[in-house]
């Protein structure tokens, strides 16, 4: 995925500009690298891209300021190749809460919120929770037909950042049929502050929560593009097999990580997830919701009835 971001400062501002930019950007380095990317809208692509010698590539927007609370512009961003939205980033909108307001929510999740989320189900488009407070997590996991993802998040359990994943939630993403994604970042399995983070501490989580929802809901979301602090052994995408190694060889696990298990990490989870959002949408043949959420349509000095 590659990801159209813009930082929270373009909230009510010129967000959707700048992340139509950055779809514009990601569109024409895929044209012109055309020998080694290709755009996928379809999961069912992905497998034959990869087989092809190619790296499948698709597109994703990364916080739901980037929709300026208009259901038009998330069916346009859909058109244009869009097929995850991080609900949130590190700000709250008008219709969700972010991670950043802890355990003191303002809004959770609005009414209008529900509606974004069931849209994005009717077009099969992902939705992403990472970056969401803990009870948006549970409110979007009680509105969804569809599974979902975390495509960048670890355990709350093991670390006590907000922007992980809580016990309750574990279970919810188990029963949902969605997968975790786990990050890299140091300060995200790593909460201890006398040592550096180290692979063990991935490991860990890795294998936390595939003991606690089983091996088909955990996957990788190394955040490198994102993140300036990385676990020792870790460094970049070339540390890959070190990881999936370090899981294949330690014996200690319960269960043991077989082959099958690590391609499911390494992708064949989401790959599941994308294909069920897909069948959503093919069930969902309703017209699409007209609306755009109530603060915004305040704001632009409408009569609110």
């Amino acid at each position: 995925f590659w990801v159209a971001y813009t930082n929270c400062n373009s909230q009510y501002k010129d967000a959707v500009q700048l992340t139509l930019r950055q779809i514009d950007v990601i569109r024409r380095l895929i044209r012109r690298y055309s020998d080694d990317l290709q755009l996928v809208t379809e999961a069912s692509d992905i497998e034959s891209v990869w087989q092809n010698g190619k790296i499948a590539s698709m597109i994703a927007v990364e916080g739901g300021h980037s929709l300026d609370s208009n259901l038009a512009v998330l069916r346009l961003y859909y058109q244009l190749g869009v097929r995850y939205v991080t609900l949130t980033h590190a700000c709250n909108t008008p219709w969700a809460d972010s991670s950043t307001v802890e355990d003191k929510p303002k809004r959770n999740l609005t009414a209008f919120g529900k509606k974004i989320v069931l849209e994005m189900n009717r077009l099969g488009m992902l939705v992403d929770l990472s970056h969401v407070s803990h009870e948006v997590m549970r409110n979007v996991l009680q509105t969804t037909k569809a599974p979902v993802i975390f495509s960048h998040s670890s355990a709350f359990e093991l670390c006590k950042m907000y922007r992980n994943v809580p016990n309750d939630v574990l279970q919810l993403v188990k029963k949902n049929g969605g997968v975790v994604m786990v990050n890299f970042y140091s300060d995200f399995v790593n909460c201890n502050a006398t040592r550096n983070a180290i692979m063990q501490d991935v490991v860990d989580h890795i294998n936390y929560i595939r003991h606690f929802i089983g091996v088909d809901h955990v996957g990788i979301g190394a955040d490198y593009d994102g993140v300036s602090k990385v676990p020792e052994g870790l460094e970049d995408v070339s540390k890959f097999p070190d990881l999936f190694d370090r899981l294949h060889q330690n014996k200690e696990t319960e269960p043991s990580w077989s082959k099958g298990d690590l391609e499911k990490l390494a992708g064949r989870n989401f790959l599941r997830v994308f294909r069920a959002v897909e069948e959503v949408r093919n069930l969902r043949k309703e017209f699409p919701n007209s609306s755009q959420s109530k603060r915004k349509r305040l704001q632009c000095g409408c009569i609110e009835h």
